[in-house]
């Protein structure tokens, strides 16, 4: 029978989600917890992949097994097994077909700047020492709306097919202590927000002009964009799934 598990992960001790032959991930933490509980091997697919030192507040992946007698006593158990940096929300079970990667059909990610500097948000967000101009940083987010071929946001010597996304809100908020950026699309490419996070904050440094974005999203060059920002920034905070498969 497939489950699907809704966790969530700080993601500073890892080597991003998916399995590396040399450095502890949050995918090889938590097929090791599974495996031990339900004594077998337990595989588990992810939603998708986060970089190292990336953060999710609500991830998915899905696995098979025999059907669980008490789903509820295995997420007790789970989170008593895990650290403290990983945290199993729900699991549930659902269509055999069902794919926690192929399925999401829209993705939501955050990226966190504090304004000045803050001792208790240094491993949550990314400090920026110079002033910024939020309003423009929101006019050229909204440029990204309209494209979808975003090359040269994605990291470089990728092997994906396409590097086009439909990317449906892009937005700065301030809220307090930090600004946050909120990006929502069907697909990301490696690397992506971290490099339109990047190309932002030159506009709002005043780097480059609100109009250059359009320069850069049509040369399809990761050259043209801006630096990727550290990777403790960013979380993964919703993914999205049809009904139907639960």
């Amino acid at each position: 029978m497939r489950y699907f598990i809704q966790f969530s992960y700080f993601g500073k001790a890892y080597h991003g989600w998916q399995n590396q032959p040399n450095a502890i991930t949050v995918q090889e933490v938590l097929e090791k917890a599974l495996s031990t509980l339900l004594r077998q091997n337990i595989e588990v697919v992810g939603a998708g992949r986060t970089d190292a030192g990336v953060h999710a507040k609500q991830m998915f992946c899905h696995f098979n097994v025999e059907p669980i007698v008490d789903i509820k006593d295995l997420v007790y158990r789970l989170n008593a097994f895990l650290p403290d940096d990983i945290a199993v929300q729900e699991i549930k079970s659902v269509a055999d077909e069902a794919h926690a990667r192929f399925d999401a059909v829209e993705r939501t990610y955050e990226y966190w700047l504090v304004k000045e500097k803050n001792p208790f948000l240094f491993d949550y967000a990314h400090w920026v020492k110079h002033p910024l101009d939020l309003e423009a940083m929101n006019k050229a987010a909204k440029i990204l709306l309209e494209y979808t071929d975003f090359e040269c946001f994605s990291k470089s010597n990728t092997d994906v097919r396409t590097f086009n996304c439909d990317v449906r809100e892009a937005y700065w908020q301030d809220c307090g202590d930090k600004w946050v950026f909120t990006i929502t699309a069907d697909r990301f490419l490696r690397n992506m927000v971290r490099a339109v996070v990047g190309t932002l904050l030159d506009v709002g440094l005043k780097k480059i002009n609100i109009e250059d974005i359009h320069q850069i999203i049509a040369s399809k060059d990761r050259g043209e964009a801006g630096v990727s920002v550290p990777a403790k920034g960013l979380y993964l905070t919703k993914v999205l799934y049809p009904k139907d498969i639960f």
